[in-house]
């Protein structure tokens, strides 16, 4: 079986239900994995994850590509960077 879906690094994260904070969930597990497909992902989250039992996960690309505001040159970046800390955002020049 050929594979057409690319290898790449995914971010997965884990969270529980836990009514004590105000999302209704906290984080509990964040690991990076590279070199993986998605599906790959999705079958390590289910391994580690009883889902139903309060606990869910999401996926996410590690790296997305956006446009410096002032020179206009493509970059890639964590997709958890903060917008402050990010070249792509007008508060990242305003400081």
């Amino acid at each position: 079986m050929i594979d057409n879906e690319t290898k790449t690094t995914y971010t997965l994260e884990l969270y529980k239900e836990d009514k004590r904070y105000n999302k209704g969930h906290r984080m509990v597990y964040k690991q990076d994995y590279n070199n993986i497909t998605k599906e790959q992902a999705e079958d390590i989250a289910n391994d580690l994850v009883a889902v139903g039992i309060g606990h869910f996960y999401k996926i996410h690309l590690t790296f997305v590509t956006k446009k410096n505001l002032l020179s206009g040159i493509e970059f890639q970046e964590r997709y958890d960077t903060p917008y402050y800390c990010s070249p792509s955002s007008e508060a990242y020049w305003s400081s």
